[in-house]
């Protein structure tokens, strides 16, 4: 099982890290080991004093495909969730400073909270769906999926290209404005329309 990560799918989020727009997806990969599940809590690392929150849906594949065209991409996932992606940001400075990969700063232990999933037949349009993030009760991010710059079917299709997609294979599919850090005692709840699906403390 893997998880992959797509970086820079909201344009607004490309702005204010001082980012190129892309003109194809950017993604990433984080191991198993980054999975927190059942509202357990996210323990900040010692070796960070920057984690940011980044709230994304997400998509669980259903089957294993490979080169997969875009218009038969809907088929290879049936359900959303939601989850975040804790991203060290200060290691992540540093390792673009001088040009080296900074998997160490998005893809350590506990970077990848995931909530509950439901059925994308719950959704009316996939391409009009709103998720937030709060802290502490206060809203900090809030997206909708008509912001995209590469839809869900898009994504897969181009994933798909490079790694077979297995059962089981997570794809967070972006994040919206508003990314920002978080501190020990923290509580983070993250919502698709008004539902929560994912709520845990910072530690």
């Amino acid at each position: 099982m893997k998880i992959i990560c797509i970086g820079r799918n909201y344009a607004e989020h490309a702005k204010e890290m001082n980012a190129a727009v892309p003109s194809e997806p950017v993604f990433f990969l984080k191991p198993d080991t980054a999975l927190i599940k059942d509202n357990q809590p996210f323990y900040y690392p010692d070796f960070s004093k920057e984690i940011h929150h980044e709230v994304e849906l997400v998509l669980k594949i259903n089957k294993a495909g490979k080169n997969i065209a875009p218009e038969f991409a809907h088929k290879y996932y049936d359900e959303i969730g939601i989850g975040i992606d804790f991203t060290a940001r200060d290691i992540q400075a540093k390792c673009k400073e001088k040009g080296l990969p900074w998997e160490k700063a998005k893809a350590f232990d506990g970077s990848a909270p995931i909530g509950d999933f439901v059925n994308k037949n719950e959704f009316k349009n996939l391409n009009d769906i709103s998720f937030h993030l709060t802290v502490n009760d206060k809203t900090v991010q809030r997206g909708n999926t008509k912001d995209l710059l590469f839809s869900f079917d898009t994504v897969v299709a181009y994933v798909s290209k490079f790694f077979t997609l297995k059962t089981g294979d997570l794809i967070y599919t972006g994040t919206p404005e508003g990314v920002g850090p978080v501190i020990v005692g923290d509580k983070l709840s993250a919502f698709i329309g008004d539902k929560k699906m994912l709520e845990f403390e910072i530690k």
